[in-house]
Order: C-alpha cells, then structure tokens, then sequence
C-alpha cells in the first residue's frame, strides 16, 4: 500500500463543506480509477491534512494520470475556496503540498 499526506491551509469551519465535495466525489468510479483505498481529511488550528491511502506502489502515477479528468479537474476547483496553499510561492501542483514520510512501522499480520 502507498500513502500521500497533502498539507495545505484551511478555515476548520468550512470542514462540512469539504468532506460533502469529497463525499460525492467518492460515490463516482474516481477513487477505484486512482486506486484509492482510502481518504482521510483531518484539520488542526488552521491546516489542512489529506491523508490518501492506495493499492499498490503507483499512487501518484494514478493521479498525474487522472488529472484530465473532467471530475478531478471539477473537485479541484470546487475546493479552491476552502484549501489553500500552505506556501503560495511554491505551488505549483498538488505534489508541492505533499508531506515526506521519513518513518515508517506496520505491524505483522
């Protein structure tokens, strides 16, 4: 399994209002096209944390590739009033945001 962590800014009272864009989101074919397992949004004094859980090792390959799609390119201006950057002068795409894991521990089946 591979995880994306996104790390952006956010007001938490629009936190409703983001999970209800990524609820509809998640009812379409979009997540299993992207390999998604599984989402988490969390939110702490102001910051915003996506948390994107995958099948598989190519999760970012997924999304670069449905990226073009008419529904990713929809929720991605959809949250532009809610999330913004956490540095403006380096974003230029959501793999600017994206935290590095520098450990990692899962225990044994």
């Amino acid at each position: 399994m591979h995880s994306n962590l996104i790390v952006a800014r956010m007001d938490l009272e629009s936190g409703g209002q983001v999970a209800d864009l990524f609820r509809e989101f998640d009812a379409t074919e979009m997540p299993h096209r992207m390999g998604t397992r599984r989402r988490q949004l969390f939110g702490y004094r102001g910051l915003y944390f996506h948390l994107q859980d995958f099948d598989g090792e190519n999760g970012s390959e997924n999304i670069e590739q449905a990226k073009t799609d008419p529904r990713f390119i929809r929720i991605s201006d959809d949250l532009k009033p809610f999330i913004e950057a956490y540095d403006p002068a380096t974003w230029r795409s959501p793999a600017d945001a994206m935290a590095t894991r520098f450990y990692h521990w899962e225990a044994k089946a």
